[in-house]
């Protein structure tokens, strides 16, 4: 990264100071490199001489701040990435990048295509992000648009920053709510045929189980009438674990929401690998039977923990059981670097438990992240929305979708931090204006296509190898901001693995967005009289589709050519 190079800049500019003997032979710590908040301060800035001058006076040397770095200043190049230093206040550094490095990242960026912006942050560490995860027993309520926005836009961050990324989506087919919905599901198959058979208390009351009764009477006619109720709700549980997976496949891919993995929890106890994790933590004496049931001791490893049930004392497993399964084998069986559970923040009460677990099957908790994402909240006609207008009842997430796409959905819901609730505003993300950041973004990259388009059309050659082009003919300030604001990705692909959260980047994309705009607005891009210019300029704008395209695919939203 550009960040990074220039660490390495200052570090050889130290040590060059210290053989010359302008500075003093001292250990060097970690050099830090900013980004000031002002432009007038330069594009970066560091204040390795204030962190550097104790150690100086220390190894005998007798400068001041200030002067440590008009030592350091003294060894940087200027005549490569570096076009000017200044020494400001009681010793920072401030760096501008070059003109003439800057206008050949243009052709850099062209060459690198799909690949631009990318960093190889994780050198092929193989992360899963396990996201969205809801009971296969009804369709997603919006609100899990926000954990299947949040999950997929964070695997396509990862793999851009080098990580080797899993999707999953953990299938709860086994359990209490699963039998329920079983149990419903018979109910309503048996009314469809005249059959009195009452909805289970505990069971699913939502209209959409008709239908997924009418799809079972269709596939299977009135051949589970002849079995016991018993020997029923067992096939309905594998014929309805199968309808509702489809239905949820097909609501996520609405919103371009894809995973490598349905891992079925019931497989854990399938292949015996609840009882023998759980006979591990009994052999470590980490269980305890209390009043008849089994206890995880999450107090051996954490004093304040709460201790968890694992098995009921009417001998079946509970969830948290198949839980610390499921993590062995992410962990222990498949191996991964790291994991990223995706969940919504009325589970943050479970957060501390799973460091205990970790701990107990030997892992480092450190290697799992559980983020939390808060609750959003539909809004029209400045009024919350909480059903549908067209089924009466639950509003999911193909509710939304097909109210406003998929894009306006993503974009909105990662606009802000997990931590952060969001106010979903359904008129605004349909509004053709400026106020509308998708919009606003999607028509800039559409914008661009169509200046490619017409160039073309006067004659330019629009696909010509950006190699020839004499991009030292970019000097306008407008032209080196949208360059600036370009190399600027992979800043943003870094700091959205720090966060583990892309919601920079929907800002990143507006910004970009109205850097081009200024370019554009400033500079004219198609003029015969001066073809040299329009070939410079034209790859400039060749680029900056590239990098907003690059951008919005990486939160999952699409860039059309025309609007």
């Amino acid at each position: 990264m550009i960040r990074d190079e220039i660490k390495t800049i200052v570090a050889n500019a130290i040590q060059a100071a210290q053989v010359d003997g302008t500075l003093p032979a001292f250990d060097l710590p970690a050099v830090e490199i900013l980004r000031p908040k002002q432009a007038e301060h330069g594009d970066y800035s560091t204040n390795i001489a204030m962190a550097t001058a104790a150690a100086v006076r220390k190894a005998g040397g007798n400068l001041n701040p200030r002067a440590v770095a008009e030592a350091i200043r003294a060894h940087l190049p200027v005549d490569c990435m570096i076009g000017a230093v200044e020494i400001a206040g009681p010793g920072f550094i401030n760096l501008w990048l070059a003109d003439g490095w800057l206008q050949q990242q243009v052709i850099a960026a062209d060459q690198a295509g799909a690949t631009f912006g990318d960093i190889d942050r994780g050198r092929g560490q193989r992360w899963q992000v396990e996201f969205v995860s809801a009971n296969p027993s009804g369709p997603i309520h919006y609100g899990g648009a926000r954990n299947a926005a949040l999950g997929d836009s964070l695997a396509n961050v990862l793999a851009a920053a080098g990580y080797t990324v899993q999707r999953e989506y953990y299938v709860n087919d086994a359990g209490n709510q699963f039998n329920a919905f079983a149990a419903s599901l018979y109910a309503r198959y048996c009314q469809l045929f005249g059959r009195d058979e009452a909805l289970p208390t505990d069971g699913y009351m939502g209209e959409y189980m008709i239908g997924y009764a009418q799809t079972v009477a269709a596939t299977e006619g009135d051949r589970l009438l002849r079995l016991t109720r018993d020997e029923a709700i067992v096939e309905l549980k594998r014929i309805g674990r199968e309808i509702v997976l489809a239905n949820l496949q097909g609501e996520l891919a609405s919103m371009g929401v894809r995973f490598d993995r349905w891992f079925s929890e019931q497989s854990l106890y399938d292949d015996g690998l609840v009882d023998q994790v759980l006979a591990q933590l009994q052999a470590q004496g980490d269980l305890a039977e209390r009043d008849g049931a089994i206890w995880f001791l999450a107090s051996n490893y954490l004093a304040k923990a709460k201790d968890e049930v694992v098995v009921r004392s009417n001998g079946a497993p509970t969830y948290f059981a198949s839980d610390i399964a499921y993590h062995y084998d992410k962990f222990v069986r498949r191996g991964f670097d790291h994991v990223v559970n995706v969940w919504s923040v009325d589970h943050q009460g479970h957060v501390p438990r799973m460091a205990t677990v970790l701990q107990a099957l030997r892992v480092d908790p450190t290697r799992l992240t559980i983020l939390l994402y808060n609750l959003v909240k539909l809004v029209r006609d400045g009024q919350e929305v909480k059903l549908s207008k067209r089924k009466g009842n639950l509003l999911t997430v193909g509710d939304v979708v097909e109210e406003v796409g998929a894009d306006a959905v993503r974009f909105n819901l990662l606009s802000r931090g997990p931590e952060s609730a969001i106010d979903f505003d359904l008129d605004l993300a349909v509004a053709t204006t400026n106020d509308n950041p998708v919009y606003y973004v999607q028509y800039g990259h559409a914008r661009i296509c169509s200046i490619l388009a017409k160039a073309g059309e006067s004659g330019f050659d629009v696909t010509a190898d950006g190699t020839s082009a004499p991009v030292a003919l970019l000097t306008h300030p407008s032209e080196l901001a949208l360059i600036r604001k370009l190399l600027d990705l992979e800043e943003q692909i870094d700091t959205a693995v720090d966060k583990l959260s892309p919601h920079n980047l929907t800002h990143y994309a507006v910004e970009l967005a109205k850097a081009f705009s200024a370019f554009y607005r400033d500079c004219r891009v198609v003029d015969v009289d001066a073809p040299a210019l329009s070939q410079a300029r034209l790859l400039l704008c060749r680029v900056a589709r590239l990098g907003l395209a690059k951008t919005l695919s990486l939160i999952g939203i699409s860039a059309p050519e025309s609007m």
